[in-house]
């Protein structure tokens, strides 16, 4: 892991640090955690909106993917 430096005002600072989560694991697991989880919906986000982008044509998958939708045996479930 790689030491990074954060400011934060006195105030946050003293909120986060009263949480019994951060008292217990440390400011760095937490802020670890949290920025993990910021991370993996901005990325979850960038794919639906991407998805988005390429069905907002209305037309699908196209022609060429026209009716393997009724072989995936999956659906039937």
């Amino acid at each position: 892991m790689k030491a990074v430096q954060v400011a934060f005002d006195e105030g946050t600072l003293s909120e986060l640090d009263a949480r019994d989560e951060v008292k217990r694991e440390g400011r760095s697991a937490v802020l670890r955690r949290v920025t993990e989880e910021y991370l993996r919906r901005r990325r979850e986000e960038e794919i639906n909106e991407r998805y988005r982008q390429g069905y907002a044509d209305g037309k699908g998958l196209g022609e060429e993917w026209a009716g393997w939708v009724e072989e995936a045996a999956c659906l039937d479930e």
